[in-house]
């Protein structure tokens, strides 16, 4: 006796025969009726079962897909201790990695870095390595290549960009994957440095450093990060026109296959090999393109606010008149900075009054100098009490004069800032308020290297405006300690003030975030108070891409670099997986 076992389908097979054979055997008007009612049950059967499956799978990343990414500019320098160009800094984002990366919570999370332990002094960083990492060539990565990056900055005859990120501290390394690094007093914000790049030492070790800035590795990269370069593009002047990377999964796992870095001599071609979709993405377009994307659902736009604070800085020293607190608060007060950000930055900004944007992590809330009055008040009407309250009173001319130490004098000022389009459009706006006000105003522009070695460093000029690049740490001290008020310090507005530089140096050293917030904060509203300078506004960072494309948020960044921190989970392909399977 045997048994025999049939095959489901052919069970299934056998059953919709027969089924189909009742149907035609049917008459006609019966047999079309059955028919229509045996396809809606097959297709309401397959679109009940596509639900379901929907309902009960998730949609998560795949890997493959290239990404087109344009840059403008020609790199040079791909090389994290001496990259300064956009093109550069965005090209070692991608090839570098750090002991540390900003996670896409914009928060310092580790990378290279196993751990990172502070000791309870706040000096020393006990950092212990991941082990099995690797080069792009294939080489191990250990402590070592740490020490040897770090010692590379720090060498005066390379004269890098970051040396002064790391003066006075000292290297310890312990074993092949733990080393300490040292410092010679507490600094909160020093781990923001822990994001830099390491090289490899057995490739640049062996490079004299005064030929560094002059090697080849400088544009055939060799990193850990999460793409390697695969092929370079030049022109028949030897430029390199694009780098073609591809995916590095070896120390972290990499959704995409391909990214290219295009690069372009200047905006207006970018512009136009993005509006012929010749690239993905871009951070480097005008606003005025941006504005254009709004509608068009072919595009994501992402805004995030960058730390960098933007005011006019007054030097009392230059000007018995702003020596008058009262004359700095009212020019502050007249300006309308939700106006501004809409006219100078096209609306990708960020109105502010305090040292510290209200976006910033490192500050709690602080009243400003607006929100005292009623909102039906003008700015200049504001302005004009404040003047007339402390004594100033208009001439025949519409001008404003005071006596101060016997002398009378007009309420005037010069304006000193860089001839960029960014600060023309922004002064324009600012001496036309301040005119519309009654004072007598005055603009100079400067090359920017001249207004730095001219205006900038001796202090020369009673107003300025300028940007400050706060960094994510948001350490006031550079900008407002009485100690850097000379070149070359940064507290270029010469403001000093006893309490608030002990208040900066606790929030330099203190251990803990709420301790730095609270310091921070009561800085934040003593110059609000005190008016050394009038701030601004913050700029936004946009970047604009393919709505195929799919990348991690971008919170807390902040350098335009930054935005590749997370690009080993960008992806353009998608699948749907069962719970069981993610």
């Amino acid at each position: 006796m045997s048994l025999r076992f049939s095959h489901p389908k052919s069970r299934y097979r056998s059953l919709v025969e027969r089924l189909l054979n009742v149907i035609e055997a049917r008459p006609t008007s019966d047999r079309i009726i059955l028919r229509i009612a045996f396809f809606v049950i097959i297709g309401s059967t397959l679109s009940a079962l596509i639900l379901w499956n929907n309902n009960h799978t998730a949609e998560v990343p795949a890997q493959g897909g290239t990404l087109i990414e344009g840059l403008v500019g020609t790199p040079r320098f791909i090389n994290p201790t001496l990259a300064v160009t956009r093109a550069d800094l965005d090209a070692t984002a991608l090839i570098f990695a750090g002991l540390m990366k900003i996670n896409p919570e914009g928060a310092l999370a580790p990378d290279l870095a196993e751990s990172i332990t502070v000791s309870d002094d706040g000096k020393t960083y006990n950092v212990i390595m991941r082990k099995n990492l690797r080069f792009h060539d294939d080489t191990p990565l250990t402590a070592s290549d740490v020490a040897f990056t770090i010692r590379l900055i720090q060498n005066p005859d390379l004269k890098s960009p970051l040396r002064g990120n790391w003066t006075d501290v000292t290297i310890e390394e312990i074993n092949e994957y733990e080393l300490n690094i040292v410092l010679t007093e507490p600094y909160a914000p020093f781990s923001e440095n822990f994001t830099l790049g390491i090289l490899p030492k057995h490739l640049w070790g062996t490079v004299p450093v005064e030929q560094v800035p002059f090697s080849k590795l400088n544009t055939n990269p060799v990193g850990a990060g999460p793409f390697m370069v695969y092929k370079t593009v030049t022109d028949e002047a030897g430029l390199i026109n694009s780098y073609r990377l591809t995916a590095f999964s070896k120390n972290t796992d990499v959704q995409l296959d391909t990214l290219v870095l295009q690069f372009y001599k200047n905006e207006e071609s970018l512009v136009t090999a993005f509006s012929n979709h010749e690239i993905t993405s871009t951070a480097y377009l005008p606003a005025s393109t941006v504005n254009g994307l709004n509608s068009n659902s072919a595009y994501t736009v992402i805004t995030e606010p960058l730390p960098r604070v933007f005011a006019v800085f007054f030097n009392q020293n230059k000007s018995p008149v702003l020596r008058d607190t009262a004359v700095r608060l009212a020019l502050s007060t007249a300006l309308d900075r939700a106006d501004i950000v809409t006219q100078a930055l096209d609306g990708f900004g960020v109105p502010i009054t305090t040292p510290i944007p209200e976006t910033s992590r490192e500050v709690e809330s602080t009243s400003q100098n607006e929100s005292t009055e009623t909102a039906s008040t003008s700015t200049l009407d504001r302005a004009s009490t404040i003047l007339a309250k402390a004594g100033w009173t208009k001439n025949s001319s519409g001008g404003y004069e005071k006596k101060i130490d016997g002398q009378t004098e007009t309420l005037r000022i010069t304006l000193r800032t860089a001839n960029t389009p960014l600060f023309e459009r922004t002064t324009e706006i600012i001496a036309r308020t301040w005119r519309e006000l009654g004072v007598e105003v005055q603009i100079e522009q400067f090359e920017q290297s001249d207004l730095l070695q001219s205006v900038i460093r001796p202090r020369d000029f009673e107003g300025l405006l300028f940007g400050l690049d706060m960094s994510r740490a948001m350490d006031l001290y550079p900008f407002w300690h009485s100690s850097q008020r000379t070149d070359p310090g940064l507290n270029i507005a010469g403001y000093a003030n006893i309490e608030v530089d002990t208040l900066l140096q606790k929030a330099r050293t203190a251990t803990g975030t709420d301790a730095r917030i609270n310091a921070n904060t009561q800085v934040a509203s003593i110059l609000t108070r005190e008016v050394p300078a009038s701030f601004l506004y913050v700029p936004n960072f946009v970047y604009v891409l393919d709505s195929t494309a799919s990348v991690t948020p971008m919170d807390g960044i902040s350098k335009p670099q930054e935005r590749f921190m997370n690009s080993n989970q960008w992806h353009m392909n998608t699948d749907r997986l069962w719970p069981l399977f993610q």
